[in-house]
């Protein structure tokens, strides 16, 4: 039989079995609340997903997919990937734009998204067979259809378009860039490194880089002081920062890297988005929010889908239609 001296103790343990939790939840909600937290200074900046493009409907989308055969009808002239292109997406107001980078037979980058030219172009096979004057010979708008092959509306006016990297290094030399490496050889970020070696540190500060894991790798053990992403990258940083970003504590993995993180998946971060950005911007990291599970390359692509920002968000906002974006966001902004 028990001693009634022993109730008060047991009323008491008790009591702390559910007090301690409780005051555990209050000081997470309270480390962790983006309400409480300051808010970051600065705005957000517009992100052009290879300049000004054609889109096209994403139905069924996988990397195989050839997305030149399934444009929408155009609204502009503008090709992917192009300097023109690059020029009116920075005039729609881009504050980034992002290219993709294929090597040549002669060790060269050409700007163009496909590894095989027969999506896109009059040419067939890998643009690693072809030197960079014969890819720059190309009909980059050879095989564009919105009419499943009725008329190509852009056939014969892509000729001589696809730029090397040093022309877009060159033609915009004070504009942010996100660079696009589209395979895994290590290789290729080795190259890379020798190219942007080349450029004055200031520069490097406006560029980024992402793409395979072994390209980038190589990029970063060559140039540490380059911001660049891979999904190892990524998942070295959020799978550490998810487990205990809650104390407020950042992985060194997170440290001058760049994060694309889907808006779908982004309010589960512990402290989004104020708090969240305020560290990763104390590790000097840029964040960029796509739409969507980022599964695929989805933006906010219509004027609408700016409301799912948040209104402290101070990172990149990712679009594949700056011509609609670009306008919208900054009449926001002005008002």
């Amino acid at each position: 039989m028990s001693n009634h001296h022993d109730r008060p103790h047991k009323k008491w343990f008790q009591r702390k079995r559910i007090w301690i939790p409780f005051l555990v939840i209050v000081l997470l909600f309270l480390g962790n609340s983006s309400n409480l937290a300051k808010e970051p200074q600065g705005d957000p900046f517009l992100l052009a997903h290879r300049g000004m493009a054609q889109t096209f409907h994403m139905e069924d989308i996988t990397n195989e997919t050839c997305t030149a055969e399934r444009i929408y009808p155009p609204e502009h002239p503008y090709l992917e990937n192009t300097i023109p292109s690059m020029q009116a997406a920075f005039d729609a107001g881009a504050d980034v734009v992002e290219l993709d980078v294929q090597w040549t037979k002669d060790n060269r980058f050409a700007v163009f998204h496909d590894w095989t030219l027969d999506c896109r172009t009059n040419g067939t096979g890998v643009t690693r067979d072809y030197t960079l004057a014969q890819l720059q010979q190309l009909d980059i708008g050879y095989n564009y259809t919105a009419d499943e092959g009725k008329t190509f509306p852009f056939r014969g006016k892509g000729i001589g378009m696809m730029p090397s990297l040093d022309d877009v290094l060159q033609t915009f030399p004070d504009r942010s860039l996100l660079i696009h490496i589209k395979s895994n050889d290590p290789l290729e970020g080795s190259a890379l490194a020798d190219v942007l070696a080349t450029l004055p540190a200031e520069r490097l500060t406006q560029l980024a880089v992402y793409g395979g894991d072994k390209p980038i790798e190589t990029l970063k053990q060559q140039m540490p002081e380059l911001r660049v992403m891979s999904k190892a990258t990524l998942k070295s940083c959020l799978i550490p920062y998810i487990a205990v970003g809650w104390s407020g504590y950042v992985p060194e993995a997170c440290a001058q890297t760049q994060l694309h993180i889907p808006d779908q998946i982004a309010p589960w971060l512990w402290g989004w988005p104020n708090r969240f950005m305020a560290r990763m911007e104390a590790k000097e990291t840029r964040v960029i929010l796509v739409a969507g599970s980022g599964d695929v390359s989805q933006g906010f692509d219509v004027p609408t889908d700016l409301k799912r920002v948040p209104a402290s968000f101070t990172g990149g906002i990712w679009t594949n239609r700056i011509d609609l974006i670009g306008p919208a966001f900054h009449e926001n902004v002005e008002k």
